[in-house]
């Protein structure tokens, strides 16, 4: 009777761990997510400093601050060429 409880608390023990480990996987990407649209925001803050004295701006909204988090410098790039063109 005792190895059954052992053995059903060893393998609950297991489960908890896998399942946390499963759980544990989105919710990096989304903290991963949520930290590279901060500094992609704050990287169009500063484009937008530099681009001030040239009469330039760039919008700082969720979108744009998602596109240079996940894309990157050349995000920053991209967006500064859309502006250029479209504007």
């Amino acid at each position: 009777m005792d190895n059954n409880i052992l053995i059903t608390f060893v393998v609950c023990i297991i489960a908890i761990f896998i399942l946390g480990k499963i759980f544990a996987w989105p919710l990096k990407g989304i903290v991963k997510l949520i930290g590279n649209s901060i500094i992609g925001g704050v990287i169009i803050f500063i484009i937008n400093l530099i681009g001030a004295n040239l009469n330039f701006h760039v919008g700082l909204n969720i979108g744009t601050a998602l596109v240079v988090g996940i894309l990157g410098i050349p995000g920053a790039v991209l967006l500064i060429i859309l502006t250029l063109f479209l504007v």
